[in-house]
């Protein structure tokens, strides 16, 4: 059976039902013993606060697309309708699984480590004096209950805001009022307790057991916690913004009144209340979720740090250093690979904050995308403008979530007398890059670095990426004209070194992809091997299906969404598809291609997604010297190796977990290893 005769639906997984796999990939580390117990807690927050996102966006968007009554066939084959039943289904499921877990493992689990979740109940003599000066002191003064009538409409809540509904009487007449949990008060209260145990309880709990002091004169009739989300994406006409960057900033503000896409309230809520509740938020009734046990789990991440037990943690990681006297000095004598978390990012804030205070240094041109709370990339920027240096920041604004850091960033830099640009209309600035030039013995050499991650110093500890440094003049041209082209109104050309999107990137991929093809007709050689997030394309799945029918052997290793379907007679008999989810999240992007036994590898920082090709600025490179192709290649034959934390994908659409009992094989322990 030929690709090209199927239908859509049969030739692709739904991108929605495939990130939803992913996240189920995730929370199965929180069942994997091998994984120490309170990291198991934390793989449960991340499941939840990553389903958090989910339903902010893509869950909001199917919403809007049935809200204005669109029904038309999608890129996988799917029409709206299908696909929200479906997604629906599937996170019903996957919450019952998580609570699951926490209830019947991980609790039991922690009360043998003597570490409780209590509550008010519970409490001993010593507790409840702490649990009343706690709730007198920090939580009464803060909290504010408020009535929901004709003078007092319902209370503008963000989205994961965590809330109680009250049901009040007074004289025979029934009455509303909301109050929302502080955001601004850790959610776990550390309790006084034996000195070998720790015991919490939940800030909500402790409110539960003090309802009544805010209602005075009032019969509480029945009170619940509910949590609700909001659609959370921009709708911003980029074309006709006169300011982008106002722009964004009122679509922002605009957040907190957006339509409520998910209402979880907890199991037992009586139905009056939750009548009344539904009514005031305009949300359906049979679309209501019903929590049992502690709301929004995402307090397990707290959990994790405010136990000091390194038992139960991951052994503690110090990335290895590179040996340098000088940055610059150490480029110059050949192209350098660094790959974080396994090595340690202080290059790149090496070569940042060195070109700050370097005399010889004249300008610095660097992309933004993310960046950490109390950045020292930001700093170093600030301080290389304040040193009179030509600094031009491309501070990418629309970064899904960050936007508002982002925003504090720019003006920051542009206080500092930073050329800060916000973006380009229609497009994200995804790349990562940074060109410094420096006067040098009488000539000016310009210094590259690009990345498959972000200039992030906390998330190069957890995130696994490739950082490429680079002195070569056919890079630092093309660098400069990638430049050019974002920040003025030059056209973009097919470059030496680097290759860009949204102009070529797909036609490039292709163009590797024919040659294989034709390799694989001509020598029988052909195979490709392709390590990235997520693949999403429709276009180049269908480019894989037509090698693979061609008999060239495809390795895809990727972390998140995958529309392929792999192992199809006549489809993708010769595509093998796998997950890697583990301590650190797999986020480089790193491309192999045989190239008739002279193989050529790539860095890049996109993903095989529609939005990567078409609606981002990306860069894919090269790399050249032969020590660092063959380290990239080990890196994929060993992560591919990988019999611990990998999954594989399925003809039938599922991923199969079977963990090796004998010759264990964990890559990223492997790597940790490798580079102390």
């Amino acid at each position: 059976m030929a690709a090209a005769s199927l239908e859509d639906r049969d030739k692709f997984i739904h991108r929605d039902i495939s990130w939803l796999l992913f996240n189920e990939r995730v929370l199965e580390e929180a069942r994997d013993l091998d994984n120490p117990l309170l990291e198991r807690a934390r793989f449960v927050a991340i499941f939840m606060s990553n389903l958090d996102e989910f339903l902010m966006v893509r869950y909001a968007g199917l919403k809007r697309l049935l809200d204005a009554q669109y029904n038309r066939l999608d890129n996988y084959g799917y029409y709206p309708q299908d696909v929200q039943r479906d997604v629906r289904g599937r996170v019903a499921e996957l919450m019952r699984k998580a609570y699951a877990i926490y209830e019947e493992e991980l609790k039991p689990g922690l009360a043998r480590e003597k570490i409780c979740l209590k509550r008010a109940g519970d409490l001993n003599a010593d507790q409840l004096k702490f649990v009343k000066r706690f709730f007198d002191a920090t939580l009464y003064p803060i909290v504010t209950p408020m009535a929901i009538d004709q003078g007092h409409p319902f209370p503008v809540l963000v989205s994961k805001t965590i809330s109680f509904a009250v049901h009040l009487e007074r004289k025979g007449v029934m009455h509303l009022a909301v109050i929302p949990v502080p955001a601004n008060v850790a959610r776990l209260v550390k309790l006084p307790s034996a000195k070998d145990g720790h015991e919490f309880i939940l800030v909500d709990e402790i409110l539960r057991e003090n309802l009544k002091i805010f209602f005075r004169g009032y019969e509480i009739r029945s009170a619940t916690v509910f949590r609700l989300i909001r659609d959370s994406e921009l709708s911003v006409d980029e074309e006709f913004s006169p300011n982008l960057l106002m722009s964004i900033e009122d679509e922002i503000k605009k957040r907190p009144r957006a339509k409520v896409v998910t209402l979880s309230v907890e199991t037992g809520c009586a139905d009056s209340l939750l009548d009344v509740l539904t009514q005031a938020l305009a949300f359906p009734k049979d679309e209501v979720d019903f929590v049992q046990g502690g709301m929004d789990l995402t307090f397990l991440f707290q959990l994790a740090t405010a136990v000091p037990d390194a038992r139960l943690m991951y052994p503690v990681h110090v990335p290895a250093k590179i040996a340098y006297d000088n940055i610059f000095d150490r480029i110059r004598e050949g192209d350098m690979l660094v790959h974080v978390p396994f090595q340690s990012f202080q290059p790149t804030m090496d070569l940042l904050q060195s070109a700050a205070v370097d005399p010889g240094v004249m300008a610095i041109k660097m992309t933004l995308y993310r960046a950490s709370d109390d950045s020292g990339i930001v700093a170093a920027l600030k301080l290389a403008a304040k040193n009179r240096k030509q600094v031009t920041v491309l501070v990418e604004i629309k970064a899904r979530f960050d936007e508002e850091r982002n925003i504090g960033w720019a003006r920051q830099l542009e206080e500092s007398g930073c050329h800060v640009i916000y973006g380009m209309p229609g497009m994200k600035i995804h790349s990562k890059v940074t060109l410094i030039v420096r006067r040098e013995e009488g000539r000016t050499r310009r210094y590259v670095h690009l990345s498959t991650g972000n200039y992030n110093e906390k998330t190069a500890r957890l995130y696994t990426d490739f950082g490429y440094f680079t002195a070569n003049d056919d890079f630092a041209r093309d660098v400069s004209d990638v430049f050019n082209v974002i920040t003025g109104y030059s056209q973009p050309a097919r470059w030496k070194r680097v290759i860009s999107a949204p102009y070529d990137l797909r036609e490039y991929f292709f163009e590797l992809i024919d040659k294989e093809i034709a390799f694989q007709k001509e020598h029988k050689n052909g195979y490709i091997f392709a390590k990235m997030n997520s693949l999403e394309d429709t276009k180049i799945v269908e480019k894989l299906y037509e090698a693979s029918c061609a008999g060239v052997k495809v390795r895809l290793l990727v972390r998140g969404i995958c529309i392929l379907v792999p192992g199809v007679p006549g489809m993708s008999e010769h595509i093998t598809v796998k997950s890697l989810v583990g301590r650190f999240l797999e986020h480089s992007r790193v491309f192999l291609f045989h190239n008739n036994s002279d193989f050529r590898v790539f860095l890049s920082s996109a993903d095989w997604m529609s939005r990567n090709f078409d609606k981002r600025i990306e860069l894919l490179f090269e790399i050249n010297r032969q020590e660092l192709k063959d380290h990239l290649r080990q890196v994929l034959d060993l992560s591919w190796k990988d019999n611990q934390k990998t999954r594989v994908l399925l003809p039938q659409r599922n991923y199969t977990f079977t963990k090796a009992a004998k010759e264990k094989f964990n890559v990223q322990a492997a790597l940790l290893r490798q580079y102390d």
